[in-house]
């Protein structure tokens, strides 16, 4: 893979300086992506939200990778991001690089809620990659633990309903 720097040089991944303007489009990006999924999930409840055309799999594999993966419970950020942490994560990210399993973007940065019963917020949210994103978030859909996003938008209409 190839990037552009500044005026167009090509840069070598493995050498490249943290660029201000890469750093600040890789945040945009993030922000957008979190926005997004955040107004999908406010128009739809998470449990009938499919993420990616591998939903299924990508829960089995999360369910045999991390067995003790809870959906419900806070995300321990220094135990995911610890040695062994990265480690157990980049060999289930990297499944899906290439090949049949090939998500796209599966690597790109992108904001995950600690918790599912909070909103984003500056401490309950962390940076993470985006298939640690779709493999707990679509845990979190199946479980039915972001349903309550779309039952808050829709709780005027609700009430209106019942004449309240």
């Amino acid at each position: 893979m190839s990037l552009l720097g500044p005026e167009g040089a090509r840069l070598d991944p493995e050498q490249a300086e943290n660029f201000e303007d890469m750093e600040k489009q890789f945040a945009v990006k993030a922000v957008q992506h979190m926005m997004t999924y955040w107004a999908i999930l406010e128009k739809m409840p998470g449990s009938k939200l499919r993420l990616t055309r591998m939903d299924d799999e990508i829960l089995q594999h999360l369910h045999e990778a991390f067995p003790e993966f809870d959906p419900a419970e806070t995300i321990d950020e220094d135990k995911m991001k610890s040695k062994e942490g990265k480690e157990r994560w980049r060999n289930f990210v990297n499944v899906y690089e290439k090949g049949d399993k090939k998500i796209e973007d599966f690597n790109f940065g992108t904001m995950l809620r600690r918790n599912p019963k909070f909103e984003y917020g500056e401490k309950e949210t962390m940076f993470a990659v985006r298939m640690q994103f779709y493999a707990i978030e679509i845990a979190r859909n199946r479980a039915g633990l972001n349903d309550w996003i779309y039952e808050l938008a829709h709780s005027e209409e609700k009430d209106k309903e019942e004449g309240v």
